[in-house]
């Protein structure tokens, strides 16, 4: 069952991506002067369904993008209502709950949204 909407390409995504996927460098105060490394462990963000769950979104990730996951963090959104006057008169609705999924990688991997781009 395919829960994956769409890939998430917003700019604060792209930041998000962004930011993750660089290994940093720090130095800890202690004694010496100790540098670690952080591992680049880079995030990718999908729209999905609202009724996924963690390891059917991880399941179906990891078979359409050939990628190894590490974790899966959800955020729900709740549909939101609108309504707008026009010349009939009041018009009211609701946009569509959706649940957002923030995958993270395996150092070394990455999801190219743009390859089939022609």
């Amino acid at each position: 069952m395919a829960f994956i909407i769409k890939p998430l390409v917003t700019e604060k995504m792209t930041k998000i991506t962004d930011k993750t996927s660089v290994e940093k460098t720090y130095r800890v105060k202690s004694k010496g002067n100790e540098e670690r490394t952080k591992k680049a462990t880079p995030k990718f963000g999908f729209i999905v369904k609202p009724e996924a769950n963690k390891i059917e979104i991880k399941k179906e990730i990891e078979s359409l993008y050939n990628v190894t996951v590490i974790e899966v963090n959800t955020v729900r959104y709740a549909g939101k209502r609108s309504s707008r006057y026009t010349k009939a008169g009041l018009i009211r609705g609701q946009k569509n709950a959706f649940k957002k999924a923030i995958v993270t990688l395996k150092e070394g991997d990455t999801i190219d949204f743009y390859s089939n781009i022609q």
